[in-house]
């Protein structure tokens, strides 16, 4: 009886040898070819620039081009779609945002994929802060006044945003729920139009990322109300923030980070989180993030993974007291 089950064991050992062979150097020896960068945004935003600064960086670490692959649309979700129906080898990931994994999940009806099953996180890469700002002929330059302000005129100040359900939206249907006041929002298609409209008076208010209005405030196009965050930021020490105007928990903004296919070997994942990082804290990419406006923020995937269940939870929140709908 001994004997038939050493033969047995032995006969199991053989078959199952390649696979041990095959499997485990795999993660120890990735990439060995070009690895897919897919970025779910047509070329030329600040993804764009996020990803290709972070695949410079990975194809000349590893010796092994990460291709950036552009595929826009449908509020981030074809180029989801494509990220979470690639193989768990590591040799596609993608740049996600707030947008793809924590809004779409409660926002479009049926996504063609689950964003916690299919999609495993490796880090956030960065946080675009937003600030609040508004046209020159407000009759306000203060949080405290324009609050006062939209609640003597309720549902009369409006504020533009790239879109219904977008970060922008829901920062502004954010304000509305803590400062106690009615907006009325008006989406455009794009974040360029809504602050052309800003601009040229059609709009009052706009919620956006700071770099972005910046040089139209020194202009005098605008003027920024607040930083929309607790404290003042260190890149803009001179615009107040919305915390210390008194709207305490309220914080506006997006943030970026890298997911690949869920099943992927943790060994992949650990070495892309290590480089990753690496790369946007360590060397001049992280100069030329912040230059234009972004914060640096990583994580371990883990920890990535929590972040994004909280937002999800956040972003719900938000949606349902809002009662945001997609077209």
């Amino acid at each position: 009886m001994k004997r038939k089950t050493a033969l047995l064991a032995t006969a199991l050992a053989a078959i199952l040898q390649p696979f041990a062979i095959t499997t485990t150097p795999a993660a120890d020896t990735w990439p060995t070819r070009p690895v897919r960068f897919i970025v779910p945004y047509p070329p030329g935003g600040t993804t764009d620039l996020v990803a290709r600064g972070i695949a410079d960086k990975l194809s000349t670490r590893y010796g092994q081009q990460f291709v950036v692959d552009n595929r826009g649309g449908a509020s981030t979700v074809i180029g989801a779609d494509l990220m979470a129906k690639s193989a768990p080898d590591g040799y596609t990931i993608g740049l996600i945002t707030q947008t793809t994994m924590s809004i779409n999940p409660h926002t479009v009806k049926k996504l063609p994929y689950d964003t916690v099953r299919d999609l495993a996180p490796v880090t956030q890469v960065v946080y675009f802060p937003y600030v609040i700002a508004a046209h020159p002929s407000m009759p306000f330059s203060t949080l405290k006044d324009m609050i006062a302000h939209a609640k003597a005129k309720p549902g009369t100040l409006t504020y533009g945003t790239p879109g219904t359900a977008s970060t922008n939206h829901l920062g502004g249907a954010l304000l509305e729920n803590l400062a106690g006041i009615k907006l009325l929002h008006v989406p455009f298609k794009g974040a360029g139009p809504a602050m052309n409209a800003v601009l040229g008076g059609q709009v009052n208010l706009i919620i956006t990322g700071a770099a972005t209005v910046l040089p139209h405030a020194q202009a005098g196009r605008t003027k920024i109300i607040a930083f929309a965050a607790e404290k003042r930021h260190p890149n803009w020490p001179d615009i107040p923030s919305t915390g210390e105007a008194g709207l305490g928990n309220y914080e506006a903004g997006t943030w970026f980070g890298i997911v690949t296919r869920s099943g992927t070997p943790r060994a992949v994942i650990g070495n892309l989180n290590r480089e990753i990082v690496n790369a946007v804290t360590h060397t001049d990419l992280k100069e030329r993030l912040t230059k234009v406006g972004f914060d640096v923020r990583t994580q371990s995937p883990e920890a990535f993974g929590k972040y994004m269940a909280d937002d999800r939870a956040l972003m719900a929140k938000i949606i349902k007291t809002a009662d945001i709908k997609l077209d």
